[in-house]
């Protein structure tokens, strides 16, 4: 019996492999994309995946198709797994405000907390300046915007609040303080985590402190007619500080919720971006893997997990959704061995038998992506493949006994880009020269 069962697996994967060696549509230049470009068609968001943290064709990849998103299908934002006070700079820098620095690498100094390579990178700091040169032919209010998206910010949101109440709100600026003076004992060390302590052995926590500061700025209506986003950012950061805190009491307690607190808080943050930019607006997403592809259809449902893409799907539908994964076989990934470890490029093994990335490696050497509806229907009921995620903190040497995540691949995502073989990112921070760019300038592929 058990000998049946492997040989109709072989049969299944033969036939899958069949058909995406039919349908695969191969990625060599620009203009390869052509197919996912009108696959996109009319979508009101588009979350666009990596596999890791660290890895240059990620970051390239993802910039070429926003670029052709932005040019060609009217895309107004790009939204990103950072946070919202450095993200919101990066910003500034792309929309010419007054005020803001002039120059990228300077402005990509800001993200100063680890990882730095995550945004503080050549890949970045070459899609930005597009990003500037591109607003440059637009009027203000038709210029592309960049944001953070992610919740970890709590002490630098609580400070661009302050600075910004203190010019315009001095009375609303004391609520900020006040907030502040709650966390004071956890501030010079950015420790959370020690917040989190603390109120669970000693239940006083600062919840009521941050409401009544997001409170107090709704009410306001606080704006500046020489800034139209500086209330956005100001309410932002408020809601950066209560979802924040939420997130550090339970990210101390077993189960889902700090995980879900975080995605929901992100969801809700490209919800207002939405609003803010208006009812015909569209976005793009960059996120990891683990929070674009839709978590119904991997093992985190099991455990209780959401994420932003099975969010936007549920509430937006289907078909104004696109979910696009990336992954590769091997190559190298800029990581750290332990939380705020010394950045490294580590060499990323070839991916183990019975994963998504070796039966594509199986089917070709080469760079391609798959659309879904071409090949849906031969990955048979329920197929499971383990699906390769590395994160900031990988030991290769242990990859094989994790680092996969079992996933619906054909209802996970809606499109998929294969790299054969990666590199690593290219940080800007703790290079001994910022003035040269490497020589992989991040357009290829």
């Amino acid at each position: 019996m058990l000998l049946i069962k492997n040989i109709q697996i072989m049969q299944k994967d033969w036939n899958l492999m069949d058909t995406i060696q039919s349908n695969k549509h191969s990625l060599q230049d620009e203009k390869d994309l052509d197919a996912l470009i009108k696959h996109i068609c009319d979508a009101k968001i588009v979350m666009l995946g990596e596999a890791s943290h660290g890895t240059h064709e990620y970051y390239a990849g993802r910039a070429l198709i926003s670029r052709r998103l932005i040019e060609e299908k009217g895309f107004n934002f790009i939204t990103v797994e950072g946070d919202w006070p450095p993200c919101y700079q990066i910003n500034r820098f792309i929309k010419n405000y007054v005020g803001r620095q002039k120059d990228i690498q300077e402005v990509l100094q800001v993200f100063d907390r680890w990882p730095t390579w995550m945004w503080a990178n050549w890949e970045i700091a070459a899609f930005s300046w597009w990003l500037h040169q591109y607003n440059l032919k637009h009027v203000p209010l038709n210029r592309i915007g960049f944001y953070g998206l992610d919740v970890y910010s709590l002490w630098e949101s609580l400070q661009a609040i302050v600075n910004y109440l203190e010019k315009e709100d001095p009375e609303a600026a004391s609520v900020a303080k006040q907030a502040i003076r709650c966390f004071e004992p956890y501030w010079e060390k950015d420790d959370g985590q020690q917040y989190a302590w603390a109120t669970y052995l000693v239940p006083k926590t600062c919840e009521n402190q941050v409401i009544e500061l997001l409170q107090t700025i709704q009410a306001k209506m606080l704006h500046d007619d020489t800034d139209i986003e500086a209330r956005l950012s100001t309410e932002q950061n408020a809601w950066v500080a209560v979802n924040a805190e939420r997130y550090y009491r339970a990210m101390i307690k077993p189960g889902p919720d700090s995980w879900n607190i975080r995605d929901y808080h992100m969801m809700e943050t490209l919800n207002r971006l939405l609003q803010f930019h208006g009812k015909e607006a569209k976005a793009i997403v960059w996120e990891h893997n683990t929070h674009i592809g839709d978590a119904r259809f991997t093992d985190m449902q099991d455990d209780g997990m959401i994420n932003i893409g099975q969010l936007a799907r549920e509430q937006y539908g289907d078909q104004a959704v696109k979910l696009v994964g990336l992954g590769s076989y091997q190559g190298t990934v800029m990581a750290g061995r332990s939380w705020g470890a010394k950045q490294e490029i580590m060499q990323v093994p070839t991916a183990r038998e019975g994963s998504w990335e070796k039966l594509l490696h199986d089917i070709s050497p080469d760079n391609f992506y798959l659309l879904m509806d071409e090949i849906r229907d031969s990955f048979g009921s329920g197929t499971v493949y383990d699906h390769r995620a590395i994160g900031v903190v990988y030991h290769p040497e242990r990859e094989h006994y994790g680092n996969y995540v079992p996933s619906q691949i054909a209802n996970r995502y809606d499109a998929f880009v294969y790299y054969d073989e990666t590199q690593a990112l290219h940080p800007i921070k703790h290079e001994k020269k910022l003035t040269k760019m490497p020589e992989t300038y991040p357009w290829n592929f």
